[in-house]
C-alpha cells in the first residue's frame, strides 16, 4: 500500500509557473505508475499526465502538452508536475495517484488508479 501527499499548489498569475510534488510512503514506489489528475468546481476529475515506473515513458492530455512536465525521483519516492505558461483554465485541485504497474502502458482513467492523495489547490489569476 502507498500513501500520497501533494504539495506545491498556490496562487499564480496567468503565464506563471508552479511545481507540484507528490511524496509517497513505502519502499516499493518504483513499482508504481504515477499520474496527476485535476478537478475544477462542478466538473469531473480529469487526467493530466502519467509516468511509468521507470520514468522512461510519459503521456499528457492534449491541453497541457508542451506546458507541463511530469517527472519522478524514485530515490526520493516523489513525483513532480512542472507547470509552465499557466492559464486560468488550469485552475483546479490537483491530485496525485498511483497504480502498481510495470511496463509502459498509459493509465489515463480515474478508475485505473488505486491510491490517491488529498489534493492541492492551484489558482490562476487572469
Amino acid at each position: 500500500q502507498v500513501q500520497l501527499v501533494e504539495s506545491g499548489g498556490g496562487l499564480v498569475q496567468a503565464g506563471g509557473s508552479l511545481r507540484l510534488s507528490c511524496a509517497a510512503s513505502g519502499r516499493t514506489f518504483s513499482s508504481y505508475t504515477m499520474g496527476w489528475f485535476r478537478q475544477a468546481p462542478g466538473k469531473e476529475r480529469e487526467f493530466v499526465a502519467t509516468i511509468n515506473w521507470s520514468g522512461g515513458s510519459t503521456y499528457y492530455t492534449d491541453s497541457v502538452k508542451g506546458r507541463f512536465t511530469i517527472s519522478r525521483d524514485n530515490a526520493k519516492n516523489t513525483v513532480y508536475l512542472q507547470m509552465n505558461s499557466l492559464k486560468p483554465e488550469d485552475a483546479a485541485v490537483y491530485y496525485c495517484a498511483a497504480v502498481q504497474a510495470y511496463g509502459s502502458l498509459y493509465y489515463t482513467q480515474v478508475y485505473e488508479y488505486h491510491y490517491w492523495g488529498q489534493g492541492t489547490q492551484v489558482t490562476v489569476s487572469s
